[in-house]
This record gives structure tokens, sequence and C-alpha cells, in this order.
């Protein structure tokens, strides 16, 4: 009965921390394709930076080059008519729930012959901050969720043919998460005991790898297909609360070392580019992130004579996405060149399996970019994205969390601003 009642408890303290990488893949990695909304990323090819949607494209990069940028992400995100349902109480609304961040990359790739090109890449393909007010109605259900990855790739392409080139990388990923929420815990009596506080603390290193191809019909006309694995992490780590010393052994369970499997998801892209004549080009893209492969989040004991006990399970029900844009790019002259994009963006989280740490929904992007030539060896781009994310209704009443039932509205959106350079040696 105690053990039973142990489970219970530590199931209804960590079915919150379920958000860990649902949804937020960051596009995020070439100021030149965020203009054109990622359209056409996994054939354009206009610098190295587009080898994070396909290494085959390297072949097309000359000599050595590298480009570096960064993204700033402003998201927005507010929680109304925020309710209790038990109770009846009307929470506060949340403001500000989602944080804004920035995310780096860079790129650095050199050919070695006429057949074959190498290169190194650094990113963040994962990421996102959401938190809420520590004593906010929902708190059993999620307070801050932090996620941050960084991935290292080396990579190489092959020009196979005059037409044909392939390519493949080593993901080589860490992955940090910070997660907190408050909970009741089941007593033996049949109450609940209050826990204002319990966080969770984790990070891993684990490898996947990108595959690449690209086919070129003509000069003009171009398609290529990118895939990059899913990554299967181990994350080992440690908990605490604060429940105190005399509650035993949730003390024990709820301070102390964790680990907990995380999959980030594989992702299939395929891309079309066409030049209609020397100023104007058109783009697509449709990719396919197989977010499915994310079934469950289990956590581990690690702690003591608890070591290698299952403490919770948590079916994730997530789906995979599919994300479509078209494009265009305009050389206003020898030098600037204007891009444009329209895309749309399917939520991992269907509505039924929301919850306040991942107040996700569909959504349409809205982009636009210029580039600047400054000379032969040294080009700019910046590009600046509106993403209108569909209302989305929360009901905690289908999460499977032994939390407070809690419901809410969320308004979401995004601007994404981001800025690039290339140099070519």
């Amino acid at each position: 009965m105690k053990k039973s009642l142990v489970l219970v408890a530590l199931s209804t303290v960590l079915l919150s921390s379920t958000a860990m990488a649902a949804g937020f893949h960051l596009r995020e990695q070439s100021a030149a394709a965020q203009g054109n909304a990622y359209a056409g990323a996994t054939a354009g090819a206009e610098n190295n930076a587009y080898a994070y949607y396909n290494v085959a494209g390297l072949t097309r990069i000359k000599g050595t080059q590298f480009s570096g940028g960064a993204t700033y992400i402003a998201p927005k995100a507010e929680a109304k008519n925020v309710r209790s349902v038990a109770t009846g109480e009307r929470g506060a609304d949340a403001q500000n729930v989602v944080h804004a961040a920035v995310s780096p990359y860079f790129t650095i790739s050199h050919q070695v012959n006429d057949k074959l090109f190498i290169a190194l890449a650094g990113n963040s393909p994962f990421g996102m901050i959401t938190k809420y007010d520590q004593d906010w109605v929902g708190g059993d259900h999620g307070i801050t969720s932090d996620l941050k990855t960084a991935t290292f790739t080396p990579m190489a392409a092959y020009k196979a043919t005059d037409k044909l080139s392939v390519g493949a990388g080593l993901q080589i990923q860490y992955v940090w998460a910070h997660l907190t929420n408050s909970s009741m815990l089941p007593t033996q009596s049949g109450g609940y005991t209050p826990v204002n506080h319990v966080a969770a603390d984790g990070d891993a290193l684990d490898f996947g790898y990108q595959l690449g191809a690209m086919y070129e019909f003509t000069p003009a006309t171009r398609v290529g297909i990118g895939y990059r694995s899913e990554i299967k992490h181990k994350i080992k780590g440690d908990m605490n609360s604060s429940v105190s010393a005399q509650d035993e052994p949730y003390h024990t369970l709820l301070n102390g070392d964790i680990s907990a499997k995380l999959n980030t998801p594989a992702m299939l892209s395929m891309g079309i580019y066409h030049d209609i004549n020397e100023r104007l080009a058109i783009m697509a893209e449709y990719q396919r992130v197989f977010w499915s492969s994310f079934h469950d989040l289990v956590y581990v004991s690690r702690e003591g004579a608890y070591s290698g006990m299952e403490i919770s399970r948590v079916h994730e029900h997530w789906r995979d996405t599919n994300f479509y844009a078209i494009g265009t790019s305009y050389m206003l002259d020898e030098q600037w060149k204007l891009r444009l994009g329209l895309a749309y963006d399917q939520s991992a989280v269907r509505v039924q399996h929301r919850t306040p740490r991942i107040p996700d929904s569909d959504r349409i992007w809205y982009s636009v970019g210029l580039g600047y030539k400054y000379n032969d060896n040294l080009s700019f781009d910046a590009g600046f994205t509106y993403i209108a994310a569909h209302d989305a209704h929360l009901d905690t009443r289908y999460t499977g969390n032994k939390g407070r039932h809690v419901t809410a509205d969320y308004s979401n959106s995004v601007k994404v601003f981001s800025f690039g350079f290339t140099y070519n040696f």
C-alpha cells in the first residue's frame, strides 16, 4: 500500500514534466532561408548555412566559406479565462508565458576538390522557455519549462555526377532541461499534502545522423531532399523539492538523482528551387517532423534503495506534423535581394492533450528578408517573420495529471528577427 501511494504521488508530480521536446523545433538556422519562410531550403544552397536542411547542397559552395548569425525569437502567449474547475476559483490571467530567446548558428565549409566538400556546423535545433507565476492556478501542471540544445555536425558532400550530389553528417547533440511545478501529494488517510516546489534538472550528450541529396535538372532548376535522424537522449540529473525530511519516502525520492529518456524527432524535408530569369526565383518546401517517436516520458530513480525503480510514465500522444512553405526572391539590383515567404505549420499537440507547458497550436508564417552583397567575399542577410498562431483552449482533464482540473484560453504569436553574414576566403 505504501509503495502504491509513493507511485501515485510521484506520477502526480512528474506528469507535468512532459513538455521538454513537444513541438518546439527551431527552424531558424539561416537568415537567408528565413526570408523565404524556409521555402526551398533543401534545394536553395545559397550559402553553406543551408546545409542544416540539406548537406548535399555543400557541393554548390566553392572554395572556403564561413557563415554565422543569430535569431532573436520573441514569442507572446497569454492565458485568459483561467479557472480551477473543482473549486470554481478564477485565476489571474497569465501574461508573457513564453519567454524570448536567442538562437545562434555557424557553418564553415571547404572544397577539398571538384568532387568532395566538407563542413562543420553548430546550432540549436530545439528549445523553449515557458514560465508562470509561482502561485498561478495551474501550478500543478507546470510553472517553468526551460529546454536548451546545442548540436555540432561534421559533414561531407560528394558530387556523384554533374547533376546529382549526395551528403551525410554526424549530429552530436547536447540537451539540458529544467522543469518546475507545484503538486499535491496523497496521504495514507486519503487527503493531500501541498508541495510548493518541485524541480527537475538533467542533461545528456547523444548522437544522430544527417543525410541529403540534390538533383539539378538544369542550371535554373533543382530539387533537394534532407533527413535528420531521431536522437535518443538518456538524460541524467537530479530532483529537489520543498518536501520536508520528515515526510519519507517522498523526501528521498523528490530530492535525489533521477534519469529519463527523451527523443528529439526525425525530420524529412523536400524542396524545389527554380530561377524564372536572372532576377526572379520561386521555391517551395515540405517537411514532416516525426514527433510521434516520443511515445512516453519515463522517470527512473537513481537514489539509494529506490535505484532502478520506475517512478513515472507519461503517455505523450504527440503526432507527426507537416510544414508547407512557398516563397520568392527578387534581385532589386546587383547588390540587393528581396525575399518573401508564406508557410503553414502544424502543431504537434492535439487539443485534448495540450498542457500549460506547451500552449501550442497550428500557425501561419509571414516572412520577409533582405540580402546585401557588399563585395565578392562578404554578404549580409536579414529576415523578419511574424507567426500568427490559432487560439488554443486548455482543459487539463485530458492530460492524466492528478493535479487540479484547470481550463484556460491562450492567444499566441511570435516575432522572429534574424541576421547573418557570409564570408568567402
